[in-house]
């Protein structure tokens, strides 16, 4: 105020004039070269294809690679469905935290208030669950422990949110309560218990009434158990264990075992509608998405962070983005947009259970938004590449 005050108070000279409105910061211009080599890169290291689509300032710029169907040969296309994993997890965090804004859910409430007797501690809360700090074991690791004849036991079949539960209530917990970042499915099934549980009707509905139709996502959609991915879409692959043995053709699966932790159908247009709606306001109260976007270090790298349902990279140019990865079988995903909503990306390769692929996949991020590189000096840092899981931990699905 006082400031304020000041310019009003002060008159304007050729010596005392009001300095000039400060600049914006230089925004680089996406390298899209280099979103298509990351691109090849994914397919030189076993995607059959892949895909990237970039909005900022001047527009949208798409690149792909490679086919989306290895028997019909189609090309890739930027316009085709896939489903999008573990960026589910966003959309199902946004429906819960809508519903805390309405004042319907407490944060740090007991989720057993909620869903009585349901979790064996009081302890965990509601943002436990969503910034994976529960302490729930993930169900998944020992179900894709065998990475095809796990896949296949589960394809066709249909899972209630309770029997997901109770595969992880069966295994040891990982932590206590809020103690340490563990990445867990079983987290994000709870919320869509929550959801559930909180409004008398389904997640899926959830989904329609609070994201899809707002933002006209006219390609995203949650057909669980159905099978199928209406219209254009990419067929996924899954990579066996086995050297040398042939990709699975995984499109078609209920994806029962993810539910709201991952069992989204979308396609690079909608995702990049999504992440700059969620960026600008557009889905949660400025209090909301502050809480949302308040991120812990989930490695020792402190380039990686989590939020609540939202991960926060930090690249190479000091750029930060927002937004989440998603694995699910024959598929990996990014989607991420920076704080301001200006500039997003969303990124997919057709293949899955080949940490190679992901990590390729993920130097879409340096490129789209980092721009192009100067010639390296000596003490100039390395671009940072990004997977959502070391390869090693790659059987786990849906990351």
């Amino acid at each position: 105020m006082i400031a304020a005050l000041a310019g009003v108070l002060t008159p304007a000279t050729a010596a005392s004039a009001a300095p000039a409105a400060p600049t914006a910061p230089t925004v680089p211009a996406p390298d899209m070269d280099g979103v298509s080599a990351a691109l090849k890169a994914a397919m030189a290291n076993g995607a059959p294809g892949a895909m990237a689509r970039f909005t900022g300032p001047d527009g949208v710029r798409t690149r792909t690679a490679g086919v989306r169907d290895r028997v019909s040969g189609e090309a890739m296309d930027t316009r085709a469905r896939f489903r999008i994993g573990s960026v589910s997890k966003t959309f199902s965090s946004v429906v819960l935290l809508q519903l805390a804004d309405q004042g319907k859910v407490e944060l740090d409430a007991p989720v057993n208030r909620y869903l009585p007797g349901l979790l064996p501690d009081d302890r965990i809360t509601v943002r436990h669950l969503l910034t994976h700090r529960s302490g729930l074991a993930d169900y998944s690791d020992a179900m894709f422990a065998k990475t095809v004849p796990g896949f296949e036991a589960v394809r066709n079949r249909v899972f209630t949110y309770q029997e997901l539960v109770d595969l992880s209530l069966a295994e040891p917990r990982t932590t206590e309560p809020g103690a340490n970042y563990r990445y867990s499915n079983a987290n994000f099934v709870v919320v869509g218990m929550l959801i559930e549980k909180i409004t008398g009707t389904s997640a899926a509905e959830q989904y329609e009434q609070r994201i899809i139709k707002p933002l006209k996502l006219r390609n995203t959609s949650y057909v669980h158990p159905r099978t199928e991915i209406k219209g254009l879409h990419v067929r996924g692959y899954l990579h066996p264990d086995e050297a040398g043995a042939p990709l699975v053709d995984s499109t078609e699966q209920t994806g029962s075992w993810a539910q709201t932790a991952g069992a989204v159908i979308s396609n690079p247009a909608d995702l990049n509608t999504f992440t700059t709606a969620l960026m600008r306001g557009r889905l949660l109260s400025p209090h909301m998405l502050d809480a949302m976007t308040t991120v812990t270090p989930t490695d020792t790298t402190q380039t990686r962070f989590y939020g609540l349902g939202l991960r926060r990279y930090d690249l190479s140019c000091g750029t930060q983005v927002y937004g989440h990865t998603g694995t699910v079988q024959g598929f990996y995903t990014y989607a991420f947009a920076t704080r301001d909503g200006r500039r997003s990306l969303s990124a997919m390769a057709n293949a899955s259970n080949r940490g190679a692929v992901n990590t390729a996949l993920g130097g879409t991020l340096e490129a789209a938004f980092c721009g192009k590189k100067a010639p390296a000096a000596k003490s100039a840092k390395a671009p940072r590449t990004f997977s959502a899981q070391p390869a090693e931990a790659d059987l786990r699905e849906n990351r």
